[in-house]
């Protein structure tokens, strides 16, 4: 791994022997991005000038504007008619910037973001560019670490007002990549609720593309992620790109394509009613952005980053473990609960092989609906007579682990804390507060606020000795605005929330490092890397019905791994479609996540219970396979009626295969699956069938789906699964 500095060339190089970057100094000024993609050798003076055809000393703006150049740091108002990554408003009222090189540090490791989350761990190195704007004094370093194990850059950006007065920043992303030409197809994962990152294809067209949020998280809606393909890229072969933000508020991910035909891509926060005031001497860190190369296709563009998110994104204990598989009572029981009916579902949990119980929603103030109690974090003893220290005690006393929802972000205008401290909410001024599901929003960005909910919900969590937290965040924020902010500040109020969010999170994280914690925003509404820095899975959607689940995980795993999606067998027919589908594909969809069970197992059939007995152990015994073996698509369900995936153990001896279909087909023959990942030099064997296949064999001639008895099968019902569990042999 390395990064130099070529002086003949007046361009940097950053590879690590798999992908390489580089950048020039166009006039030894003006940083131009030069490439991207398979690592190179060397680069050399002439191949830089040629790329960038503006290196030389010759260079001037007034001859050539920047919008004709590919840049690093592209700026509002000067030279460039393109959108930039920063935009200030300096004291004299301008708003044009030219930032120019004035030096540059390469150091080993990386810098710390303030009050931000960002990847990390060693063996890494920092390319920093100093850029300074001569005319106002105001500077901007940009940094560049890579990874010697990973195929991830990441880059930020912080802004440094040394002008002498206040400035006002407009606009500050992440990250800026500009190509040469928009031959590229678009991947993003949107949808809405229940419906979550849904992946959505689409080529480069001249304009503006991309997806967003305003809602003040990153949203059901969008994720702060996307991908560019190459032409004929498909999951196995071909150049991808892919982006994604750490970070878990309002963001904007954009292409343009512009007059030229280039395409520019950028990814940061949302500039959108987004303003922050720099007093003379302040810094501003932009959020961190994963930029990602793979040149195998979608698919290993994916397990380059599932790899960099388990290695340098997650930070809790639990980041390469197993994990306890789960029952929540939330499908079983709603609000309708005491303390005997949940010990007693506990107790048949146990039964089954199930490791931990997760209390959720209506054990805290008088909340018999969702219409009051948020904040009042103390427990209602009309259900739980012994309070949550009681009911924690009968459920380790059964040998299983504990687990509690809260919801530390939110206020109930019925609430006791609402009526002590009704200033304590996000509103603007004495204009309406805006309910949604009957709450408002905790002002985050305020001191007082956070230390409260960190005291409460920490209180909390001792009292009942919990093991597991689902921390929730159920409504998107409206109508802006803070008692502790002057109205012509309330555009830094959004990301002075999410700020104060990661303050909570990290303070309440840190005095619980033995405490699993998952995250969920009605269901996927803030599944994104921020969130992974202090929680390593999150619930993948309020959708449990496995057909739809599909959809939602395929997509998912573009990005995320296995071991950060929340994923349960729900009951039929399912709470959110109406759906049934059998138990055996419920249980076999929910193996690509973190397994658990959201339904009354008191309700269940002794058949049923048998069968949720072996799945249990099955889960146990290659629950390391399933969350963190190198994971495979197969078959999409965007494009035919059938899903599959597969998960690799690292040194190759143990895969799973998981089919699905979804409707059933008369009059057909038995299917056909061609598997990947496998070392072909290697046996496998079917530990269903007893039946022996060769490596190459079942990477190119394909795995006929068979029964445990060894037949070959034609499906007769819909929503039919099969899983193979394949060991290699000598």
């Amino acid at each position: 791994m390395s990064i130099t500095y070529n002086q003949e060339a007046r361009s940097f190089h950053l590879t690590n022997g798999r992908v390489s970057y580089v950048i020039a100094l166009a006039a030894g000024k003006y940083p131009l991005h030069v490439y991207w993609g398979r690592a190179l050798r060397g680069i050399t003076e002439d191949l830089v000038s040629t790329l960038t055809m503006y290196s030389n000393e010759n260079f001037s703006l007034n001859e050539t504007p920047l919008d004709r150049l590919p840049q690093e740091c592209p700026t509002c108002g000067m030279a460039d008619l393109r959108e930039g990554m920063l935009g200030v408003r300096l004291g004299d009222g301008s708003t044009a910037l030219a930032l120019e090189y004035v030096g540059h540090d390469i150091a080993d490791g990386k810098p710390d973001l303030c009050g931000l989350p960002a990847s990390h761990g060693g063996n890494a190195q920092t390319l920093t560019l100093h850029l300074k704007d001569m005319y106002s004094g105001l500077c901007v370093d940009l940094f560049y670490t890579m990874f010697a194990d990973s195929d991830v850059i990441t880059r930020s950006m912080r802004v440094i007002n040394a002008t002498g007065g206040d400035v006002t920043l407009t606009r500050a992303l992440s990250a800026c990549v500009d190509f040469q030409t928009h031959d590229y197809t678009l991947l993003t994962l949107s949808g809405a609720w229940a419906r979550e990152r849904e992946m959505v294809k689409r080529p480069l067209v001249y304009g503006h593309q991309g997806v967003g949020s305003v809602h003040g998280a990153s949203g059901h809606q969008a994720s702060p992620a996307f991908a560019l393909l190459e032409p004929n890229a498909t999951e196995d072969i071909g150049g991808v790109y892919g982006f994604a933000l750490c970070y878990s508020g309002s963001f904007m991910a954009d292409v343009l394509v512009d007059q030229f035909g280039a395409a520019r891509t950028q990814l940061g926060i949302q500039p959108y009613d987004f303003t922050w005031k720099l007093a003379a001497g302040e810094r501003f860190d932009a959020p961190e952005a994963f930029l990602c190369f793979s040149a195998e296709g979608l698919g290993g563009m994916s397990r380059s980053m599932h790899a960099f998110v388990h290695n340098h994104v997650l930070r809790s204990k639990f980041a390469n473990t197993n994990r306890p598989i789960l029952i929540n009572n939330w499908e079983a029981t709603y609000f309708n609960f005491n303390e005997d009916k949940l010990v007693a579902m506990a107790k048949c949990a146990k039964q089954m092989g199930i490791d931990l119980f997760v209390l959720d929603d209506g054990w805290f103030g008088h909340r018999d609906l969702d219409n009051s109690s948020l904040g009042d974090w103390y427990d209602d003893m009309r259900k739980l007579p012994g309070g949550l220290a009681g009911l924690s005690q009968k459920i380790h006393a059964l040998g299983m682990k504990f687990g509690l929802w809260v919801e530390p972000e939110m206020i109930s205008p019925d609430s006791d804390l609402y009526r002590a401290h009704p200033d304590w909410c996000i509103h603007a001024g004495e204009r309406m507060r805006v309910e949604a599901r009957r709450q408002l929003v905790l002002d985050m960005s305020r001191a007082d606020v956070r230390d409260y909910v960190v005291e409460a919900i920490c209180a909390a969590l001792e009292r009942g000795n919990v093991d597991y937290v689902k921390w929730d965040m159920n409504r998107n924020i409206t109508m802006w605005g803070s008692e502790q902010l002057p109205g012509e500040r309330w555009g830094e109020l959004a990301h002075r929330y999410i700020m104060g969010v990661y303050d909570v999170m990290g303070r309440i994280t840190s005095r619980f490092p033995n405490v699993l914690f998952e995250s969920c925003a009605g269901g996927g509404g803030r599944f994104d890397m921020g969130m992974m820095c202090y929680m390593p899975q999150a619930w993948c959607s309020d959708d449990t019905d496995a057909h739809e689940r599909c959809k939602i995980q395929y997509a998912t795993s573009v990005f995320f791994p296995c071991s950060c999606m929340g994923a349960h067998v729900s009951a039929v027919p399912n709470h959110q479609t109406g759906r049934k589908t059998p138990l055996k594909t419920r249980a076999a969809v929910a193996m690509a996540g973190t397994y658990g069970y959201e339904l009354d197992v008191q309700k269940l059939s002794a058949e049923e219970r048998a069968e949720i007995r072996e799945l249990n152990k099955r889960v146990h015994k290659i629950q390391k396979l399933l969350l963190y073996g190198d994971f495979y698509r197969l078959r999409s369900p965007y494009e035919g009626n059938e899903t599959a995936w597969m998960t690799v153990s690292a040194n190759k001896k143990e895969a799973l295969v998981t089919f699905v279909q979804a409707l059933a087909k008369p009059n057909s023959i038995p299917m056909l699956l061609k598997l990947a990942g496998l070392d072909p030099k290697k046996n496998y064997r079917d530990e269903a069938t007893g039946i022996v296949y060769g490596g190459d064999e079942l990477m190119n001639y394909g795995y006929r789906i068979k029964e445990p008895k060894g037949e070959a099968v034609e499906a007769k019902h819909d929503f039919q699964s099969w899983q193979i569990h394949l060991v290699a042999v000598k």
